[in-house]
């Protein structure tokens, strides 16, 4: 009676793990864009429709997409041909900053400025370092702008840890940031960044 008692428990068991391996086999499915059972979607996906997501379908655009197409004549700005010079010396740049954050030696080593240096850009860079820069690093570059003398450790352009900082460390840092200071490069295009690094490199000089 023992024996057969612990041979219906034995059997039990096999009959529990064939079924456990009939479920698992039958949860996976040979379509590799199937992402099969989603437990509390809730915890994770928007109420809202997110602009660079396709989480479910948007009555009111065509096609239920939540993106939509760009206006007519939208020009983007991480992609786009500035011309300098003219004649035999014309020079088109196309302006795509594409080195990583934490790639700064790379910058430091391959990028020059493509904008010219004269009174017109170096006039047009003081401008920008003006509404941009000013509030951190000072009018003279001496860090002590308002914002600078609150948020501390904004450095000196012409003191001898930054005076020989060259164009494209300058240009990267404003691009992606550095230690305390936040990237830039969304609310200042580059060629307006390049600008900036000509009036930055004369600061540096502390003129």
């Amino acid at each position: 009676m023992e024996f057969k008692a612990m041979k219906l428990k034995s059997l039990y068991r096999n009959l529990l793990v064939v079924a456990v391996l009939l479920t698992a086999a039958a949860g996976c499915k040979k379509d590799p864009n199937n992402p099969g059972k989603e437990y509390a979607p809730n915890m994770y996906l928007p109420v809202g429709y997110e602009p660079y997501k396709q989480e479910k379908a948007n009555p009111i655009n065509p096609q239920g997409l939540t993106m939509r197409l760009p206006v007519a004549g939208t020009v983007a700005r991480r992609n786009y041909h500035t011309s300098f010079g003219s004649s035999d010396s014309a020079v088109v740049d196309l302006m795509v900053y594409n080195i990583p954050a934490d790639s700064i030696e790379i910058a430091e080593k391959v990028l020059k400025n493509p904008v010219p240096l004269n009174e017109k850009t170096l006039a047009e860079g003081k401008v920008l370092y003006d509404r941009y820069c000013q509030h951190c690093h000072g009018a003279t570059g001496a860090g002590d702008g308002k914002v600078g003398a609150m948020y501390k450790g904004v450095p000196n352009y012409a003191s001898d840890a930054y005076k020989n900082l060259n164009e494209g460390h300058i240009f990267h840092v404003i691009t992606h940031g550095k230690a305390r200071m936040w990237p830039h490069g969304s609310q200042i295009n580059p060629e307006e960044r390049w600008k900036i690094v000509h009036y930055v490199q004369k600061l540096q000089k502390g003129a």
